[in-house]
């Protein structure tokens, strides 16, 4: 990944840190934004799939697309939050998985 996503989850928690800063309620409050987060790339699938009759369809695969980046944005600041290094995690996190496909 380019170096600008790391660097810009380590600027988010950085300003998230001054301005809120570095609790254990602050840290709970950054993990459950990722619930936030989720629910609203599951709202934009629902859009997308048209699923409440009153509305319509009202969202399209890249507004889906831009929830669900929120979401793994919002969970690299969370890493971050938590004193470690994002780019790190989700290296170990991509080997083990590699690791699992290479096994099938």
């Amino acid at each position: 990944m380019d170096e600008s996503i790391w660097e810009a989850a380590r600027a988010s928690r950085g300003w998230l840190d001054a301005a809120n800063g570095t609790g254990q309620t602050e840290l709970t409050c950054r993990i459950l934004k990722l619930t936030e987060e989720a629910g609203e790339a599951s709202a934009a699938w629902i859009g997308l799939l048209g699923q409440n009759p009153r509305k319509g369809v009202t969202h399209t695969r890249e507004d889906v697309a831009a929830e669900l980046a929120d979401v793994a944005f919002t969970a690299l600041v969370a890493i971050e939050s938590l004193g470690l290094d994002a780019q790190t995690a989700l290296d170990v996190c991509a080997a083990k998985v590699r690791s699992r496909l290479s096994g099938q």
